[in-house]
């Protein structure tokens, strides 16, 4: 019973076993190989977008921090959701591969960035010297509450944000779950919303450890390629990279496995529904809830072997984050609501 996050579970037999296709024979290193050439090709077809820059990286931090580097400019402020992952779990990177980039936090219930908050942000930034300018958006889905945008919500703040000028981006690590809740497609959700560049996630949805990076300016390909060299971001061996993207893209299996968690998420949903006592913090519309419970379910869970983070609660209550991932089992759902 892991709840704790989608990325304690491992991958898929099919990325696996194209990793072991690639680990055949020799090829050229560096992204110059064969297999990144297919992936490309193929994330290009899938984005509807055929000029799109496609690059690799092994960890959703690098994706975010490299991709908003080579949007902004150090003197400029990121504008991002007040519990964005870029603010609270990445340790600075942001900040750190930008020069200096501040992060301009913006509010939003069930965490999704509004836009009367956005245009207040944007009206109070920049304008003199002494200050810090106008720079990228950056939004999240599905959010860190668990919440998606829908295209036309992602257009809207986007709007905001072109209004000024300003570049766009979206930290997509549970996109796939994204997709499937909302039924969009990857262009509705990314450049035909106003998105400039993407953090397509793959780790959390059966991969070891694999972003893709997909920027929908060719002119920016140069830039982003060395920031990712002087990064320390640049695999020699880029083919196993690329090898897991091309087993996770295969038939539609990315899609497939993000499905399979959101209907894993919505079946314990249901099952908390029907307990007393319970409440969700943020609608339930992906992999991810924030329930609360009465005191003492924390003992009897953990005492059965569920794993998951607490949050705070008030007195006489407990919280937690759920997370279901690809590998999650209707097994697993039940035992879990059977030892609550």
């Amino acid at each position: 019973m892991f709840f704790a996050s989608d990325n304690t579970s491992g991958a898929t037999p099919e990325v696996m076993a194209a990793l072991a296709r690639a680990n055949t024979g020799y090829a050229r290193g560096y992204g110059a190989d064969e297999v990144m050439a297919r992936v490309a090709a193929k994330l290009r077809a899938l984005f509807e977008a055929p000029e799109a820059v496609v690059h690799l990286v092994a960890t959703g931090t690098a994706a975010n921090a490299l991709a908003l580097a080579t949007l902004g400019q150090p003197w400029q402020g990121v504008f991002c959701h007040t519990h964005a992952h870029i603010a609270e779990d990445e340790c600075g990177a942001p900040e750190f591969f930008s020069a200096g980039a501040k992060l301009i936090l913006v509010g939003g219930a069930h965490g999704k960035m509004e836009p009367a908050a956005l245009a207040t942000a944007l009206e109070e930034t920049g304008g003199s010297v002494h200050g810090v300018q106008r720079g990228p958006l950056s939004l999240t889905t599905v959010t860190e509450a668990g919440t998606v945008y829908t295209p036309a919500e992602i257009a809207a703040l986007t709007a905001l944000a072109r209004a000024h000028g300003l570049p766009c981006h979206l930290d997509g690590a549970r996109l796939a779950n994204a997709l499937v809740a909302t039924g969009a497609s990857l262009a509705e959700m990314t450049w035909k919303a106003g998105i400039d560049a993407v953090s397509f996630g793959a780790t959390k949805n059966g991969c070891l450890g694999l972003e893709a990076v997909v920027i929908f300016d060719p002119a920016k390909d140069w830039e982003f390629q060395l920031r990712r060299k002087r990064a320390g971001h640049l695999f020699s061996k880029n083919r196993f990279l690329a090898a897991q993207m091309e087993g996770y893209l295969e038939d539609d299996l990315w899609l497939a496995r993000a499905a399979h968690a959101n209907a894993m998420a919505a079946r314990l949903a249901k099952g908390l529904a029907a307990k007393p006592g319970v409440m969700q913090r943020h609608p339930v519309q992906a992999n991810m809830m924030f329930p609360e419970w009465p005191e003492g379910t924390h003992a009897r869970l953990q005492e059965a072997g569920a794993a998951y983070y607490t949050h705070p609660a008030p007195k006489g209550r407990e919280a937690a984050r759920l997370v279901t991932s690809w590998s999650t089992t209707e097994a697993d759902v039940d035992a879990f609501l059977a030892a609550f």
